[in-house]
């Protein structure tokens, strides 16, 4: 099946419908509770036969595989992902990472007129450390504090983001708290004292609806890790139209150039779509595995992962709280995602104990965390708060 040879979406099917018709697509979850998406989503049969015929076209046809079948499989992917976030695939940038597509951006603003960042306390540090490793060439990055510890109030942005600022760039969703920001006001705030805008979609792609240029994103960087189920070496950038063109030059790599396949060494025509910011031959066989887990996604469709997955995690906060757990998450429901954390005086101990009985979550400093996907049930549920109530010598 292809990526544009896909059934309707699943939209009209129950939450545990849902994921009575999607578990046997997950191996790991034979054997385990696996509440753990937020750290690297399930390996589904769906990628691993995506795999499997990477390897086998290079097996059975070698380097003829590029022009034969690769290229145009990339093209596909590019497409898939813009998909997931309302984009045509000339917007959409494949790179290995979310660091090295921060760095393409990075590189190629101004920083001389503009030498301010605005990010805050409760990004992933990946961002923060982007900017922060550039003061000795002249940038100045704005960290924002949160006052709860849980979000960063719009105030707080409007205060910090002035004629200075040459970028906005922060999460949609919080690593750490799971909760969702107000994109759009964010969006608007920058652009309003003529700052571009960088949206870090990687904890949200996939379990949380997203339009990008709805929103009037500059970038978006996401990747397959997690919601997305691709698995690592693949990350997608996102960048609005008509913005490439406008931007220093940075650096260029062949599959940035218009004619790459020309073989040019005296032009270096960059092209003026999102393509310019691919830093040379994409990860074939990511792009292959992260196919599948696409390709599950799209037929699913976000808006009935985030019904599934809000419906899991409301209940996975109200069994926690009932077994005298505080949580760590926005105070709205409208701002929480499937990213549930708890404090905890040993979560390093309490993943472990978990772990022993075949649960998987992980942790951060103090919290346990949780972060419950479509093809999780309400059992999985029950047993992980079970099974964490029973660690011995916490009360």
């Amino acid at each position: 099946m292809s990526l544009h040879d896909k059934p309707g979406p699943e939209a009209s099917a129950t939450g545990a419908e849902l994921a009575e018709r999607y578990r046997s697509e997950f191996p790991i979850l034979r054997s385990k509770v696996y509440l753990n998406s937020n750290s690297l989503g399930a390996l589904g049969f769906r990628s691993l036969r995506e795999r499997r015929r990477f390897e086998r076209e290079w097996m059975e046809l070698g380097a003829s595989a590029w022009y034969e079948l690769w290229l145009d499989r990339l093209d596909e992917v590019r497409a898939a992902f813009g998909r997931t976030v309302g984009a045509a695939a000339d917007r959409i940038a494949l790179v290995p990472s979310i660091s090295a597509g921060l760095t393409m951006v990075a590189d190629a603003l101004d920083f001389e007129r503009r030498p301010r960042v605005v990010t805050c306390e409760l990004d992933f540090p990946t961002l923060l450390y982007q900017f922060l490793g550039r003061r000795e060439r002249g940038v100045e990055t704005v960290v924002l504090e949160s006052p709860d510890g849980l979000e960063v109030p719009l105030e707080a942005w409007e205060e910090a983001i002035d004629d200075r600022t040459a970028l906005v760039a922060t999460s949609h969703v919080f690593f750490t708290t799971g909760a969702i920001q107000d994109v759009a006001a964010l969006a608007r705030l920058a652009h309003e004292r003529g700052a571009l805008f960088l949206l870090d979609a990687y904890q949200s792609n996939g379990q949380i609806p997203i339009d990008a240029p709805a929103l009037d994103v500059d970038f978006l960087l996401s990747g397959g890790l997690k919601w997305l189920l691709g698995g690592p070496g693949i990350a997608y950038l996102y960048v609005r139209p008509g913005l490439a063109e406008r931007l220093a030059a940075g650096p260029l790599s062949w599959f940035g150039v218009r004619e790459p396949f020309a073989f040019d060494p005296r032009a270096a025509d960059a092209r003026p779509d999102a393509r310019r910011f691919e830093l040379g031959t994409p990860a074939t066989g990511a792009a292959f595995t992260a196919a599948g887990g696409l390709e599950v996604i799209e037929e699913i469709g976000v808006e009935a992962i985030r019904r599934r997955n809000a419906a899991l995690a409301e209940d996975l906060l109200d069994r926690l709280r009932e077994a005298g757990f505080e949580p760590h998450v926005a105070p709205s429901k409208d701002r929480r995602s499937a990213i549930v954390l708890v404090h905890h005086p040993r979560p390093a101990a309490a993943v472990e104990h978990l772990a022993r009985a075949g649960i998987i979550v992980d942790h951060r400093p103090d919290l346990v965390r949780f972060s419950p996907h479509f093809y999780n049930t309400i059992e999985d549920n029950m047993r992980a708060v079970e099974r964490l109530i029973s660690l011995p010598g916490v009360s």
